[in-house]
């Protein structure tokens, strides 16, 4: 008989379910959606759902609650500034489970467990926004940089370099004369 079992052991010892949980549901508020077996999903779901439900209140105590099992401060700032405040009119059912068919080699029932209210057109735009303003920033300093001081630095730089370079060109010549001579030389000899 199955009655009275509170959760699925997932065949793992206590502490290595625990941990394994809480990397689960780190990295399911962390990008809101993550892939793994209906097994897994359906325990995460749990604690995740339970979280979500004290997040709606920011006060310390819910705070230091959620901290016991999210040690990550920006995920912890993440669930209380951002999926708290969007999940308030909700009352429950904060995560969804779909089905993606069967693992290969060992035939796992594979699902994706993701917020509700997650969608693909929200991900595109933040990776975007992301990647745009770091691209743009360096781009604009070094044009900057490149425009006004460097004009400056190269003519300073020019005159110093012709000073230094003629010099230089003089011995070379005076070194490769007496080799060219040398090598005529040698050769009339034989």
């Amino acid at each position: 008989m199955n009655h009275k079992i509170g959760f699925n052991p997932l065949s793992r010892t206590t502490a290595h379910r625990r941990a394994m949980s809480r990397n689960m549901v780190t990295s399911l508020l962390r990008y809101e959606r993550i892939t793994t077996t209906k097994a897994k999903a359906l325990e995460v779901r749990k604690a995740a759902e339970k979280l979500i439900t004290r997040a709606k209140e920011d006060t310390v105590h819910n705070r230091r609650i959620v901290a016991k099992y999210i040690q990550d401060e920006i995920v912890l700032a993440k669930l209380f500034k951002d999926i708290g405040p969007r999940m308030k009119e909700r009352n429950g059912g904060y995560t969804r489970v779909i089905k993606l068919g069967f693992r290969q080699g060992d035939a796992a029932d594979m699902v994706i467990l993701e917020l509700v209210d997650y969608s693909l057109d929200n991900a595109d735009k933040k990776a975007e926004k992301k990647a745009a303003p770091k691209a743009k920033a360096p781009a604009k300093k070094a044009a900057d940089k490149a425009e006004k001081p460097a004009a400056k630095k190269t003519t300073k730089k020019a005159a110093d370099g012709e000073a230094k370079k003629a010099p230089a060109k003089k011995s070379t010549a005076k070194k490769a004369a007496p080799k060219a001579e040398e090598a005529p030389a040698a050769e009339t000899a034989n």
